[in-house]
């Protein structure tokens, strides 16, 4: 009996370590991206900022740097965003 309640503790344990890498992984936040520029017309890895626009629904906002720019700031008027 005892066995059994611990393999139970273990497994809803598990389940709420899959779920946290879920929500983590692919949540809201800073998450890399492969998108094609609409300006330069080239393949470019930005980092955006995705944010939840409503429930359930994640939605990119800002770009924080792109590949094509280096370390300069992003001053491109950002059409990518709405291609990610």
């Amino acid at each position: 009996m005892n066995s059994i309640m611990a393999l139970e503790v273990f497994g809803v344990l598990v389940c709420w370590a899959v779920l946290a890498h879920g929500i983590w992984k692919w949540g809201p936040g800073l998450r890399k991206r492969s998108v094609r520029c609409p300006e330069k017309r080239v393949h470019a890895r930005v980092l955006a900022d995705q944010r939840e626009a409503e429930f359930g629904c994640l939605r990119a906002t800002e770009v924080k740097e792109c590949s094509l720019l280096g370390n300069a700031p992003v001053a491109c008027s950002k059409g990518c965003i709405a291609r990610l």
